[in-house]
């Protein structure tokens, strides 16, 4: 059976996409290969998103993530690229499904502000789960 690999990137790697990555990993446990990226990463993960993500049991940190560099072969490896806010810096591959999220981003923002980023950011993956036809573990 074929494990869908859904690959987020937004610009540093460090908010938006680490987020997303964070709930699709825990909603979908190993039935999902999940990656994330960022066309300029930053040097470390926001420090809203780890107290925000840990809010909801999520241990970003915990979980090994760290902003990475965009590369074409994750783009190339994946099924799905949602795009956060990276624009024309994101390669593009035919056959490749993109979604682009249009989410607020969280950098320089207080915890408030970014809790409801954070709960978007879950109701997309949840539908985006849906689409791929697995059930949320969750």
């Amino acid at each position: 059976m074929h494990r869908p690999e859904v690959l987020f990137v937004c610009v540093h790697n460090a908010g938006r996409s680490q987020m997303a990555a964070a709930w699709l990993a825990h909603l979908a446990g190993d039935a999902v290969v999940v990656r994330s990226a960022g066309t300029a990463p930053a040097e470390t993960i926001n420090p809203a998103v780890i107290e925000v993500m840990a809010e909801v049991g999520i241990d970003v940190i915990g979980a090994g993530a760290t902003p990475k560099r965009l590369e074409d072969a994750m783009v190339e490896a994946s099924d799905v690229v949602v795009t956060m806010g990276c624009g024309d810096t994101c390669p593009y591959y035919p056959g490749t499904r993109y979604e682009d999220w249009a989410l607020d981003d969280p950098a320089g923002q207080d915890a408030t502000f970014v809790r409801t980023v954070r709960d978007e950011i879950r109701a997309r993956v949840e539908r985006l789960l849906g689409e791929l036809g697995v059930e949320p573990l969750n």
